[in-house]
C-alpha cells in the first residue's frame, strides 16, 4: 500500500493532470519520477503524457512504445535512448540531448526540437509532421512529397504548402513539389506565388526531360496567364472553373510521381 501511495504522490508532482502509468517496470517508472536521474532505466510502455522531465537523465534508458505525448522534456539527456514507436506528440524537446537515441517509427508531430542535438540519431519511419524547429538534415523528402499531396488532396493546403517546402529543403530540384506548392499557393489565392513556383518547375521538367511534369505545368502557367479572378461560390478562393479544372487534373497528376 505505502508503495502505491507513493507512486500516486509522485506522479501528481511531476504531471499536469494524474496520468495512469503502464510501465512495465513499476520501480524504475518510480525512480524517474522521485529521483529524476534514470539511466538505462527500462521504461518501456511507460504511460508519462504530460509529465514534467525537464532535464531528466535518460540516458541510453529503454522507452521503446512509451506514451511520452505532449511531456515536458527540455532538455532532458536521452543519449543512447531507445524510443522506438514511442509518442512524443506535442512534446517538447528543447534543447533536448538525442544524439545517437533510437527513433524509429517515433511519433513526432507537432513536437518541438528546437537546439536538440540529434546527431546520430535513427529516425527512420519517424512521423514528422509539425514539427518545430526540424533540421533539414533530418527526415526524407519522400515522406514530406507524400504528406504534401496528402493534404492538398483533403484540400488542407497551408499544411500541403509547408511540407512541400520540407521537400524541397531536403530536394531542391524535385520539380513535382514545386508545381504542388504552386497549386497549393494558388488554392491559397496566392497567384504570385503560384507563378514563380509553376516557373521553376518548368524549368526543372525542361531541363530535366519530363515531357509529362512539363505538359501539366505548362496547362497551369497558360490558365494562370489568361484566367480572370472570379467570385466563385463554389471555391470561394476567387478561381473560375477553367482553373479549378486544371488543378483537379494536376492534383490527380502528381501521385505519379511518389519515390
Amino acid at each position: 500500500m505505502k508503495r502505491t501511495s507513493f507512486l500516486f504522490v509522485g506522479v501528481l508532482a511531476s504531471i499536469s493532470w494524474a496520468t495512469p502509468l503502464r510501465a512495465e517496470n513499476l520501480e524504475h517508472t518510480q525512480k524517474l519520477l522521485s529521483t529524476r536521474q534514470c539511466q538505462e532505466c527500462d521504461l518501456s510502455r511507460a504511460g508519462l503524457v504530460f509529465a514534467n522531465l525537464s532535464g531528466v537523465n535518460l540516458k541510453r534508458a529503454n522507452l521503446a512504445g512509451a506514451n511520452l505525448s505532449r511531456a515536458e522534456l527540455q532538455g532532458a539527456d536521452l543519449r543512447g535512448a531507445n524510443l522506438t514507436g514511442a509518442s512524443l506528440h506535442g512534446a517538447n524537446l528543447a534543447g533536448a540531448q538525442l544524439a545517437g537515441a533510437q527513433l524509429s517509427y517515433a511519433d513526432l508531430r507537432e513536437a518541438n526540437l528546437s537546439g536538440a542535438i540529434l546527431e546520430g540519431a535513427n529516425l527512420e519511419g519517424a512521423l514528422l509532421q509539425q514539427v518545430i524547429g526540424l533540421p533539414e538534415t533530418v527526415g526524407n523528402a519522400e515522406d514530406f512529397y507524400r504528406w504534401a499531396v496528402a493534404e492538398a488532396e483533403r484540400r488542407n493546403h497551408p499544411r500541403a504548402v509547408e511540407n512541400f517546402t520540407q521537400t524541397l529543403n531536403r530536394l531542391p530540384n524535385f520539380a513535382p513539389a514545386y508545381l504542388g506548392r504552386g497549386i497549393s499557393r494558388l488554392q491559397m489565392s496566392d497567384r504570385v506565388g503560384a507563378m514563380a513556383d509553376a516557373e521553376k518547375a518548368e524549368q526543372l521538367f525542361k531541363s530535366q526531360g519530363d515531357s509529362k511534369g512539363l505538359e501539366q505545368t505548362q496547362r497551369l502557367i497558360m490558365a494562370l496567364k489568361t484566367e480572370p479572378m472570379v467570385q466563385s461560390a463554389k471555391s470561394g478562393n476567387g478561381l473560375g472553373m477553367g482553373l479549378l479544372g486544371i488543378i483537379s487534373g494536376i492534383l490527380q497528376f502528381l501521385p505519379i510521381f511518389l519515390f
